[in-house]
C-alpha cells in the first residue's frame, strides 16, 4: 500500500506527526507538501494527492488543514474522490465500511496525534463492505457526471 500526504500550514505538524508513525510501521507514503509551517491554501495541497489516488500512484490519501473540513471539500471536487473527514474512531471506520471512502481528512486543530494515528490505522485496516453499499457508491459517482 502507498498513501499520499499532504496538509496546509493548519495541518502540517500533525502530517509530521503522523509521517514518524508510517514511518515505525513500515508503511510507505509520497508527501506532497506542505514541507514548512508557511501559509498556503489546502486546495493547492489536496489536488496532487488526490490526483496520486486517482492514477493509482498511490491506493489511498491522508490530508490535514486546520479542522479537515477545507481540504475535505477540495479533495471532494476531484472526480473518483471520497474524502471524509474525521475526528471520531466510529466514522473513520464506517466510511471505509460502507461508504468506501479513498481519503481521509483531520484537523491539526482538532485531534491530537495519538487520536489521528488511531483513525488512520482503522481507515487502513478496514476493508469496504460492498453489497448494498455498493448502489450508494454508484450513485455518488453518477453524481460527479451531473
Amino acid at each position: 500500500m502507498m498513501l499520499a500526504l499532504a496538509a496546509d500550514h493548519g495541518g502540517f505538524a500533525l502530517k509530521e506527526e503522523v509521517k514518524a508513525w508510517l514511518d515505525e510501521q513500515q508503511i510507505p507514503y509520497k508527501d506532497f507538501g506542505t514541507h514548512d509551517g508557511a501559509s498556503c491554501d489546502y486546495a493547492d495541497m489536496a489536488a496532487p494527492a488526490c490526483d496520486a489516488v486517482i492514477s493509482g500512484d498511490c491506493d489511498k490519501a491522508l490530508l490535514f488543514c486546520g479542522t479537515g473540513i477545507g481540504i475535505s471539500m477540495a479533495a471532494n471536487k476531484i472526480k473518483g474522490i471520497r474524502a471524509a473527514c474525521c475526528s471520531d474512531y466510529f466514522s473513520a471506520k464506517y466510511t471505509r465500511l460502507h461508504n468506501d471512502a479513498n481519503v481521509l481528512c483531520m484537523g491539526g486543530r482538532v485531534i491530537g496525534p495519538g487520536a489521528a494515528i488511531e483513525l488512520i490505522d482503522v481507515f487502513l485496516h478496514t476493508e469496504f463492505e460492498g453489497g448494498r453499499h455498493q448502489r450508494r457508491i454508484d450513485k455518488i459517482a453518477a453524481l460527479e457526471n451531473r
